[in-house]
This record gives structure tokens, sequence and C-alpha cells, in this order.
């Protein structure tokens, strides 16, 4: 698995360790769903600032958000042989207001976007109520299964 970060904020020193938790992240969600393991996906992160303006070029939302995801494929049955999965796109600032509005830890905050994110990258979406469900049950075994868990 091929993982590369880019760290765009100034707003948060970023640590190697928490590249390194959010490395094993993607690898267990990836690994349990199958894909190429010679696979590569980008984590930027970024300022509320910078993914207001990618939110709104890409989806038209005049405000920030927590994450965005840009799937480098057509449909599920390439992603799983294909070499550059896509990108993810996170907010720190808000995944920092989340992790205090939710009660847990940024690093579960971060986890769980990262994960969210994925799922988004490998098709899943939360556009119905089943797909939501079926989304959220996807995120919530992978973060039972590494131990992150609500504090």
């Amino acid at each position: 698995m091929n993982i590369l970060f880019d760290n765009r904020q100034g707003e948060l020193d970023l640590s190697e360790q928490l590249e390194k938790f959010l490395g094993k992240v993607v690898s267990y969600t990836l690994e349990k769903e199958g894909i190429n393991p010679n696979a590569e996906v980008s984590i930027s992160f970024v300022n509320n600032t910078e993914i207001h303006h990618l939110n709104l070029t890409y989806r038209g939302v005049d405000k920030p958000t927590d994450v965005l995801s840009f799937p480098q494929y057509e449909g599920f049955d390439e992603v799983q042989q294909l070499d550059c999965l896509g990108d993810i796109v996170i907010s720190i600032e808000k995944a920092q207001e989340q992790a205090v509005d939710y009660g847990h830890s940024f690093e579960r905050e971060m986890a769980y976007l990262t994960v969210h994110s994925l799922y988004h990258l490998l098709g899943y979406d939360h556009d119905t109520e089943e797909n939501t469900k079926k989304m959220r049950e996807k995120e919530e075994e992978v973060l039972q299964a590494l131990g992150i868990i609500r504090e």
C-alpha cells in the first residue's frame, strides 16, 4: 500500500506518529475490502479556507466541510485492480472541532474521517438511508477491529 501524505496547513503540527496511525487505518481498510495491495491513495491535510474553496469548486457547496474524496475510477469492479484509488482531503480545523463536539480524541476523529473517505473512494455513499446504514456499519467494523473507540 502506498500512502502519500501532503500537509498543506499550518494550524497544527502533525506528527509522524499520526501519519503511521492513519497508514495503519488505510492499510487495514483496503486489505479488508480486497483492494490491490499495491494501490496508492493520497491524504492531504488542509485548513478550513482551502477545503471551503474545494467544496465550492467541486460540489457547489459554499462552506467548509470535514473531508472530501476524489476517486480515480468509475465503478467498484475497476477499483479492486487500480493502482491509484484517489485522493482524500481532510480539514484539520474541522477534525479538531468535531473531536470536541463528539467528545472523543483528535486521533479517533482523524481515523473516522479517513475510513469514511476511503469508503467513498470505494464507491460507497450515504445518499439513501439503506446506503448510509451499510457505510456506517463498514466504518464501525474497521474502527472496532483496530480498537479505535469513542472515549
